[in-house]
């Protein structure tokens, strides 16, 4: 691979009766853009005995992104929001100065069948003056998502301003995050089409890029500015993510993204003595690790 460009494979992860791929951050580069954490979810199996339940847990600094292919998830969270993501729909949750919140398999879902659940979970860091403004949290269903087709690809504009469009979902800064299923082998020429760093998620299939192959589960990060084009095997599917990065350095501490290591011991302190707001009717606590 070209020395401007960086291949990254999933790292799994094992959490309990669900396993995740992680993809950002790792060693050489902790954020692309805004986004400082991106886990790719299944595809796996959910039913009796190992649901998708996720407890309560919490974050400041950031909007987590929650993205999803197959299944569906319950959002809950301690300013009240209550909503079930389905594939192609986004849930948008910003943390700022404090925000808990559980994911769950929904109720009419826990009938004793099983089913397939599969997305990503993502991080955007908030701008410095941002992070610690009030929680809130935004819906975006899958029909109000731009989606167009181009050289025979389907392309949604998950979030941000790519391709010369808008997505309703703009976040705190300037980034992009863009859905692309190839219909058939193509060739795909970003061009000016979007802007900052950029990294290449594999969902499915495989894309060519100055001869080199990158492969399902992979991620591919470019180190600079300069886009390619790609060549694009039919049925594959890519996630872009990218946008400018932000001024200052940040920092992860479990669940928190701040641009202060102070401010991330103190939210660990909160935490460990229960002084974060709660999920209205849940009593579960996923303790730090």
């Amino acid at each position: 691979m070209a020395n401007n460009k960086m291949l990254v494979d999933e790292r799994q992860r094992n959490l309990g009766s669900f396993i995740v791929g992680r993809l950002l951050p790792f060693k050489e580069k902790r954020q692309v853009g805004p986004f400082t954490f991106i886990d790719h979810m299944g595809p796996a199996e959910v039913g009796p005995g190992n649901y998708f339940d996720v407890n309560q847990h919490p974050h400041i600094g950031l909007s987590t992104l929650t993205y999803l292919f197959e299944g569906a998830i319950e959002h809950r969270d301690s300013i009240g929001s209550v909503k079930v993501v389905h594939p192609g729909d986004v849930g948008f949750m910003t943390a700022g100065k404090a925000v808990t919140h559980t994911e769950r398999t929904p109720a009419p879902k826990r009938d004793g069948s099983s089913h397939i659940i599969h997305g990503y979970q993502i991080w955007v860091a908030l701008p410095k003056e941002l992070e610690e403004m009030e929680p809130r949290f935004n819906f975006y269903p899958a029909s109000s998502l731009p989606k167009w087709t181009e050289n025979n690809c389907e392309i949604v504009l998950v979030a941000g301003e790519a391709f010369g469009k808008q997505s309703p979902l703009q976040g705190y800064s300037p980034l992009f995050m863009v859905d692309i299923r190839a219909m058939e082998d193509t060739h795909l020429d970003l061009g000016k089409k979007i802007k900052g760093e950029v990294a290449f998620v594999i969902v499915r299939g495989s894309i060519e890029l100055e001869g080199e192959r990158v492969e399902q589960g992979q991620m591919l990060v470019s180190r600079t500015r300069e886009m390619c084009t790609m060549e694009i095997k039919k049925g594959t599917r890519i996630l872009l993510f990218g946008g400018e990065p932000l001024p200052e350095e940040r920092f992860l501490l479990w669940n928190f993204v701040s641009s202060s290591r102070d401010r991330l011991k103190e939210a660990r302190r909160l935490w460990q003595e229960k002084r974060f707001p709660q999920v209205p009717g849940d009593q579960t606590y996923i303790p730090f690790p």
